[in-house]
């Protein structure tokens, strides 16, 4: 495993200075969008996979449901851990791999948490055994990017300074992929990692989704849950579990 880029990136100190200042008040009105859209019920259980740090699933649990997230990074799983308590639980899990069975009535895998995989069987397993969380009829949301929208606007080279860390981060699309080196230096030493994400299609969402008995219901093209279209920021698909 250590030999897939997410294994060791994810897992270490430097991913979580580079993307320490994601936004939680957009994260925040995403959440709160989509639970007036699906009107869960206060009794119903979600599943935040790949869930990171957690923010997506601490505040899921401060609007009263119960939560479990997962994610394959143990350094991730123990800062999320902090916030743990009655109803909201963490655990160091691969997406790949079983959960739990028929227990959840939602299952959310955002901010492009997917995708990273080099073979197809693996994105497939993924989606299966996120379908397999379900209970019949629950429903799976999936945040992706836009792949017409990145080829359209990708941005080849950038520079961020945190916490007196210079990235030097450079994007490239290859073999159906988009690709960012991330290059700097600490305490004299140089450091380089790459991220690979697959630029997948709403169509080959859909093939996969099929597979795992997920139908595909609506899609969004933003955290404001406005129509899609290949101009959209994001891709949003909730799909139900019909097996």
């Amino acid at each position: 495993m250590k030999n897939e880029w997410f294994a060791s990136w994810f897992d270490t100190p430097y991913y979580h200075t580079l993307y320490k200042n994601r936004n939680h008040n957009e994260a925040e009105r995403f959440i709160n969008n989509l639970l007036d859209f699906l009107k869960p019920n206060k009794t119903d259980k979600f599943v935040d996979i790949a869930c990171g740090k957690g923010r997506h699933s601490i505040y899921l649990n401060k609007k009263g449901f119960n939560v479990v997230g997962y994610d394959l990074s143990a350094q991730s799983i123990e800062e999320a851990d902090k916030s743990a308590k009655e109803g909201l639980s963490f655990y160091v899990h691969d997406m790949r791999q079983l959960f739990r069975t028929n227990h959840f009535n939602y299952a959310f895998n955002l901010f492009t948490s997917f995708g990273y995989f080099k073979s197809k069987r693996d994105e497939l397993n993924a989606l299966k055994a996120s379908a397999k969380n379900l209970k019949t009829g629950g429903k799976l949301v999936i945040d992706f990017l836009n792949r017409e929208k990145v080829i359209e606007t990708l941005i080849s080279f950038e520079k961020k300074l945190i916490d007196n860390i210079e990235f030097n981060i450079s994007k490239e699309i290859k073999n159906n992929q988009v690709i960012k080196t991330i290059q700097f230096e600490d305490k004299g030493k140089s450091y380089s990692f790459q991220e690979s994400v697959k630029l997948l299609s709403l169509n080959d969402f859909n093939n996969y989704l099929s597979q795992a008995n997920l139908k595909i219901t609506h899609t969004f093209g933003n955290y404001d849950l406005n129509i899609f279209n290949n101009n959209s920021d994001r891709l949003i698909i909730i799909a139900e579990k019909i097996g």
